[in-house]
């Protein structure tokens, strides 16, 4: 099993505390009065090889406007130890009436024997109004310029985005312009009601949106991403799995928490 950055990056687009229980009835809004904080489990086969969390935040300012931070952690568990380590955090400002990216801050700490040792911290400032995004990698001197399409988002931009403003619509495609930190994806995405069964809530009727893509990390060969959310109303995205050449890998939603 090859686990690269890029598998982490798309499945972190789309989600003294008080945690949600098993089973408890799903809540009913998504104001965001106070932090939250989304924990997830990946298994690959069944078995459990990562822990990742994904925080968003209101009440900060960025260039005089409000704005919200999402934040995310990706960790590999100890016992897998000399075959891959990785604690790699992800941060995206998001102007909080628009949701639009600001700012997207990579830093990626990972090795191993089956992972390409990485260390290195770069920073993503978006620019809309020229069409560009510019590129600064940490201890290294110049910047890089790209040339992005009007409305791209970064993917912890694309989860603000869903999980505080836009409405699912199931049976419409949802075409979305991503930029990781490594290639432009230009994807759609399908919605669909399905019902499935939730470690939080049992089984329900969500919404899930699908799209394949060509994974860099696997030759371009094509894959699928699908993410599901509670409702159209209530935006928990509960599951998310990347359907990859050599299996699939799937990040299960366990607990939510105020912060």
């Amino acid at each position: 099993m090859r686990v690269k950055t890029f598998l982490f990056l798309l499945t972190i687009l789309w989600l003294g505390s008080i945690a949600y229980g098993a089973n408890q009835p799903p809540p009913t809004e998504t104001t965001l009065r106070s932090g939250k904080c989304f924990l997830y489990t990946a298994k690959k086969f069944g078995v459990p090889i990562l822990k990742a969390a994904i925080k968003i935040e209101s009440g900060t300012m960025e260039q005089g406007r409000p704005s919200y931070q999402v934040c995310a952690n990706v960790e590999s568990l100890q016992y897998y130890g000399l075959f891959f380590r990785m604690n790699n955090r992800f941060t995206s400002t998001v102007d909080r009436e628009a949701c639009f990216p600001v700012r997207y801050v990579k830093e990626i700490d990972q090795e191993g024997l089956l992972i390409k040792r990485k260390n290195y911290i770069q920073t993503f400032t978006f620019d809309h109004s020229q069409k560009k995004v510019v590129v600064k990698k940490h201890g290294e001197n110049g910047k890089q310029e790209i040339s992005l399409p009007p409305e791209t988002y970064d993917p912890l931009s694309i989860f603000a985005r869903y999980y505080l403003r836009d409405e699912l619509h199931p049976g419409k495609d949802i075409p979305i312009s991503l930029y990781d930190g490594i290639k432009l994806r230009q994807m759609v995405f399908h919605s669909m009601k399905e019902r499935v069964r939730s470690r939080m809530y049992g089984e329900v009727e969500a919404v899930c949106l699908k799209s394949t893509t060509p994974f860099s990390s696997f030759g371009d060969q094509e894959g699928t991403i699908s993410i599901w959310y509670l409702d159209e109303r209530v935006r928990i995205p509960l599951l998310m799995e990347l359907g990859l050449p050599v299996g699939n890998v799937t990040f299960e939603l366990e607990a939510v928490e105020e912060i």
